[in-house]
This record gives structure tokens, C-alpha cells and sequence, in this order.
């Protein structure tokens, strides 16, 4: 499972890469997105991926039995998570405003701030 999860990386930060380095504002943004959905997804195969043992105690023990997952990069991402959505409703709004006062998407032609 983790070479599969590997290769998809690869390609998530790959096709991230060639959508920000575009001259369109839009493909840029989308590239962000597929950018911190690679990253979210690098930590949880860096973190190990055990499938089946859920991080919890059973009542009476102090420890959990047998292999568990660790809920460290589960945390993590879900953090991420909120925080790229936040990113992401942000650079949307910029983008919208960007267009209604440019009416164009080419980032080549919102160097002027005169507009």
C-alpha cells in the first residue's frame, strides 16, 4: 500500500507544481489545493499506515493491546485540513475580487494596480 501511496504523491505534487508555475490565477489556486491534499496525504504514509487498529484503550487497561495506529498524524492532518480550507476560502475570495476589478485571469496582466 505505501508504493501505491507513493507514486500518488508523486503525482499530486507534480501536477501541483505545473498548475502554480501556469499564468492563470485560477489553475494557481488549484494548484495550492492539490498541494496541501499531497502534503496531508505524505504524512499520513510517512506516519505508517495500519489499517484495522484504532487508537483506542479498552476500559481496565491502561495501554492498548497490540498494534495501534498513532494518532499524532491523524491529528495533524486534521488540523491541516482546516487550515488549507481556510487558505483555500481566502485565496478564492482574492481571486473573485482580483476578477471583478481586472476582468482577466493571466497573471501577466494584473501587474498594473492601477486598475
Amino acid at each position: 500500500m505505501e508504493p501505491l501511496m507513493a507514486v500518488v504523491i508523486g503525482i499530486l505534487f507534480a501536477t501541483a507544481i505545473y498548475m502554480m508555475l501556469r499564468r492563470s490565477i485560477v489553475k494557481l489556486v488549484i494548484g495550492l489545493m492539490l498541494l496541501s491534499n499531497a502534503a496531508n496525504l505524505l504524512i499520513f504514509a510517512t506516519a505508517g499506515m495500519t489499517r484495522g487498529a484504532p487508537p483506542l484503550v479498552p476500559e481496565g487497561l491502561t495501554a492498548p493491546e497490540g498494534a495501534v495506529a498513532d494518532p499524532l498524524p491523524q491529528a495533524l492532518v486534521l488540523t491541516a485540513i482546516v487550515i488549507a480550507f481556510g487558505v483555500l476560502s481566502f485565496a478564492v475570495v482574492l481571486v473573485r475580487r482580483a476578477w471583478e476589478i481586472v476582468r482577466a485571469d493571466d497573471l501577466d496582466k494584473m501587474k498594473d494596480t492601477d486598475t
